[in-house]
């Protein structure tokens, strides 16, 4: 095939999946969709689910999992245990352990059929998530910090057609709506994720139309090919070695201990192998992870390490990641794991980050601020006399790297999901932004700083609520690298009745009574530092005083520079607290 022809399908099919995650967005009716872009939308192969082509604006953590998600779906047609799929069908499932996240991240699977000599055949599935603001459970939004079982967590749907040659089964859609909080508004949810996948027929009935099933089908396994081959190539550009590292999630929840995960990562060949031989055992509280989570967790990571590599299965041939068995890392019925795909999943790839900046120092970060900052607040607002459940993701600093310092404010590492305009959260709940601002002095100190995380505090205007939050390192800041500093770890004060408490777990409470004037205060982390903090240029660190980012006393304890009166760098006190070097 002539490399124009293949280039251009190659953008068709993401053109394919971009507007289907654009379609989702658009016509979603709750913000963490809508506003948040918390989904992604991809095609997915008829004979086992492998990836071919996903969104732009989805969210990277699914893009392994719901690879496993359509392998599971197919598996289980095969077996008979689901029914066979016929044109116009929509499979919906949410199930963790069959290639999933958590029970908020549900599934849409719409199989794609072209015509033949003997009728319709199956050529593609095609798939997305979305982000349910509820799926039930014991607290409003699904983020049970202290379940100790994956039912506490929510519903649990097996793959089942909510829509029948078109049709949506009432009966089904009762089911879900009878188990779900503000059941009313996830209609609208619903129609726009099915809606989205509709979209996605039509484009691709058009690529069809346009190239043939056989040109199509050809150009496909060429992409996927040559993604594993240039996968290949980086990998061989790296040392035959082995490096370890180790992250750390603050505690489960339930048990106020650090779970660690151990990684080593091996180049032998073209070929990465991942272990985390080593790592915690499954823990009591909701911070296990299932497989396709941690399989994905790996692949985001190297992802962000070699963004060029186009997204396919063929990206990820050459990884060779061992299913982490008898650890905390690889969950099973009936383990919890509402914070798997939006915690654990960043410490697995900050561990990534951690073990590959030694094989690569110019070209990868230090850890990121890794957490999704996940905060649920539900009750009834008097006001308008209907229950309600918000949902908030927020951001946090980058790791600095070999070139610049870190971005602040970025969005998590596991997706580009940002946070919603607060204008829209006070339009939609009775809450006030009281405070939105970005959180100074919380870069780790480097010759490239870490990114700044963001402070922020919402206050309860009417009504009564309850407030939950699943986030992570409260414990520990996001490690710097090569010599530098740590970032400043995620920090939450609840501000109840006059008084000021600390959540036992750091990051992580549920069930939180809240009345009104109540606040809740949130600090994210910031990005770790790159390289010696002694080495930044000390214009530099006197432009981040100047503009509030650091305080004088922290500019001379953290990067050894001292200013003078007028904001300057005081050239003679800076050799002096720099001793053997350059002001």
């Amino acid at each position: 095939m002539d490399a124009l022809t293949l280039a251009v399908i190659q953008a068709g099919l993401v053109q394919v999946c971009n507007e289907m995650d654009l379609a989702f967005s658009r016509a979603a009716f709750s913000p963490v969709i809508a506003e948040a872009d918390d989904r992604s939308d991809g095609i997915y192969a008829a004979e086992d689910g492998a990836l071919i082509a996903q969104g732009e604006g989805g969210l990277p953590v699914f893009v392994g999992a719901m690879q496993h998600s359509a392998g599971h779906i197919i598996r289980l047609i095969r077996e008979g245990a689901v029914a066979p799929p016929e044109p116009g069908d929509v499979y919906i499932v949410n199930d963790p352990y069959l290639g999933g996240t958590h029970l908020m991240d549900v599934r849409f699977a719409r199989p794609f059929f072209v015509d033949g000599p003997g009728g319709p055949s199956l050529f593609c599935w095609l798939q997305n998530t979305g982000h349910w603001p509820d799926t039930g459970g014991m607290v409003p939004g699904g983020f049970s910090a202290h379940a100790t079982e994956v039912e506490q967590e929510g519903l649990r749907l097996p793959p089942v057609k909510l829509f029948k040659r078109g049709e949506m089964d009432r009966e089904i859609l009762s089911i879900i709506q009878s188990n779900i909080r503000v059941a009313d508004q996830r209609i609208g949810d619903i129609k726009a994720q099915a809606a989205a996948l509709l979209v996605g027929e039509r484009r691709l009935s058009e690529m069809i139309a346009r190239y043939g099933v056989a040109t199509l089908t050809d150009a496909i396994a060429l992409i996927r090919d040559r993604a594993a081959e240039r996968m290949r190539a980086e990998i061989r550009r790296m040392p035959e070695a082995t490096w370890r590292a180790e992250a750390f999630v603050d505690s489960d929840g339930v048990v106020d201990e650090p779970l660690r995960i151990a990684l080593s990562v091996t180049r032998r060949g073209d070929t990465l192998r991942f272990d985390f031989t080593g790592s915690s055992p499954p823990c009591q509280g909701p911070m296990n992870s299932v497989w396709a989570t941690t399989f994905s967790a790996v692949c985001l990571g190297v992802k962000h390490i070699f963004p060029d590599i186009p997204i396919n299965a063929g990206t990820f041939a050459p990884l060779d990641i061992i299913r982490p068995e008898g650890t905390f890392l690889d969950a099973r019925y009936p383990r919890p794991v509402s914070g798997c795909a939006a915690e654990v999943s960043q410490r697995i790839a900050e561990a990534v980050f951690l073990c590959l900046v030694q094989a690569l120092p110019d070209e990868v970060t230090a850890a990121p601020a890794g957490t999704s900052g996940n905060f649920a607040l539900g009750g009834v607002d008097p006001a308008r006399g209907a229950g309600y459940v918000m949902y908030q993701i927020t951001g946090g600093g980058y790791g600095g790297n070999a070139r610049e310092d870190g971005l602040t404010n970025g969005c998590s590492t596991i997706g580009i999901s940002k946070t919603a305009p607060v204008e829209v959260m006070e339009q939609y709940y009775p809450v006030l932004f009281r405070r939105f601002a970005l959180r100074e002095g919380s870069g780790g100190a480097g010759l490239h700083r870490g990114g700044f995380g963001v402070h922020y505090e919402v206050e309860l205007l009417r009504g009564d609520a309850r407030a939950s939050f699943v986030m992570d390192h409260g414990r520990f800041g996001p490690p710097g690298v090569l010599g530098g500093g740590d970032g400043a770890p995620n920090e939450v004060r609840l501000h109840r009745g006059g008084t000021t408490t600390i959540p036992q777990h750091l990051s992580k409470d549920q069930g939180i009574a809240l009345a009104p004037g109540d606040r809740v205060e949130v600090k994210t982390p910031g990005g770790g530092g790159y390289g010696d903090p002694f080495a930044r240029d000390a214009a530099l660190v006197a432009r981040d005083v100047g503009r509030g980012y650091y305080t004088r006393d922290e500019a001379a304890a953290l990067f050894g520079v001292a200013l003078g009166p007028d904001g300057g760098v005081d050239a003679a006190a800076t050799a002096a607290l720099r001793p053997g070097r350059a002001a």
